[in-house]
């Protein structure tokens, strides 16, 4: 690691990966008693993606982070620290982080997770500029990566919508030319520890078959508190974050929240009293993929010509403990390096080593297993088929 400190902190890379397999609300129909119109109207969210049994943590938080890297135009032994958020590590230990950093090909760096759940990319990156600023690294990758379909109840409704698997990621470097204003703001309020969490599998309830008879190893929360503290807080840390880069809300160009709940998102919109077309929105296709949110959604919008150099930028979120935490940043960046990067990385060449001579069970949950194996039903529309034709099949929208 380096000790010269830098003029200012740009992020110079960035890159997602969303598993192939996609999971709509008409999937869920057949697992739990719920319907496409009852999640859509209360959650916003269509569909979600869910990993694959080869897939892990590890493995989506590798090939977004090599995707960043080479966005950033750099190799992977530039990366002088690898800070990964997750709340569902492949293991308790080692961190995921060490896995990913051989599975890039990186041999230097140092590797640490971070654990602030929905918040915690915001925490690593707060973590990584800090790094930089202070001459201890150059180039730092922070990746935010969720398995969280693995860890839902099937039968619990309100829980086992929401959640969907994904991996994104940034490269912030050292730079040499003037700094760009920035805002950084992080809370917690552990008055609502208990209101997002994992019961067991932690040293307060170790695993046992007791635990697991209980299904307490499965995600847990109180979904109005929660509601109350997200819309309160995401505007506030938003705020707070606009406040101290020394801009004002009407100066914002984007703001790229955690894509959690479409009403949370529109009623954080409405305290900031900005309209919808200055929030980016990805929560339809993804659902909420806690740690990657932010960085999946800020890779969606810079590819997709929502974001252009000189741009004002806030990304915010919130999560279990409780915790938020937003960052309020210029863009500097050639947004059309993005595409570049995605390709240049092909997912199977992406592999982390699995440890000898210990096979696990296969990690897909059966309720999920099973609809992920049935067909999709096919409806035959006749009307407007002439004799001897074949009929077209229409299948459930994805």
């Amino acid at each position: 690691m380096t000790n010269a400190s830098p003029s200012s902190v740009r992020l110079t890379g960035w890159g997602r990966y969303a598993p192939s397999r996609v999971l709509t609300n008409a999937d869920l129909e057949r697992i739990v008693d719920t319907s496409d119109e009852w999640i859509v109207s209360r959650t916003g969210i269509r569909e979600r993606r869910v990993a694959a049994a080869h897939e892990t943590t590890a493995s989506m938080g590798a090939v977004a982070g090599l995707r960043a890297i080479r966005t950033a135009g750099l190799e992977p032994d530039d990366i002088d620290l690898i800070i990964l958020a997750t709340l569902t590590p492949d293991y308790w230990m080692p961190s995921t982080a060490a896995l990913v950093k051989e599975a890039i090909g990186n041999t230097r760096a140092a590797a640490f997770d971070v654990a602030a759940a929905c918040s915690g990319f915001v925490y690593a990156y707060a973590t990584a500029s800090a790094y930089i600023a202070s001459g201890m690294a150059r180039h730092v990758l922070v990746i935010g990566a969720e398995l969280l379909t693995r860890f839902l109840d099937y039968a619990d409704r309100s829980t086992c919508i929401l959640f969907g698997d994904g991996a994104g990621a940034v490269v912030l470097s050292a730079s040499d030319e003037p700094a760009t204003p920035v805002g950084i703001e992080l809370t917690t309020d552990p008055q609502g520890a208990y209101m997002i969490w994992l019961p067991a599998g932690g040293s307060k309830s170790p695993p046992s078959a007791e635990t697991i008879a209980r299904g307490e190893h499965k995600i847990r929360m109180e979904g109005k508190e929660t509601y109350r503290f997200a819309t309160r807080t995401l505007a506030s840390t938003s705020l707070a974050a606009v406040g101290k880069a020394g801009w004002t809300q009407d100066d914002v160009d984007l703001i790229i929240p955690h894509q959690a709940n479409m009403r949370i998102i529109e009623a954080v919109a409405k305290g900031l009293n900005l309209s919808m077309d200055r929030i980016f929105v990805n929560l339809d296709r993804y659902g909420n993929t806690s740690a990657a949110s932010v960085p999946i959604a800020l890779a969606e919008a810079v590819n997709g010509g929502r974001v252009k150099a000189g741009d004002k930028l806030v990304f915010v979120a919130f999560g279990a403990g409780f915790t938020s935490g937003a960052v309020a940043m210029e863009w500097t960046a050639d947004p059309a390096r993005g595409p570049i990067g995605d390709a240049a990385v092909n997912p199977d060449d992406v592999v982390v080593r699995k440890p000898v001579d210990w096979d696990s069970v296969d990690p897909i949950p059966p309720a999920l297993a099973e609809v992920m194996r049935r067909p999709l039903p096919v409806d035959l529309d006749l009307s407007d088929v002439a004799p001897g034709e074949p009929a077209r099949a229409t299948h459930a929208a994805r």
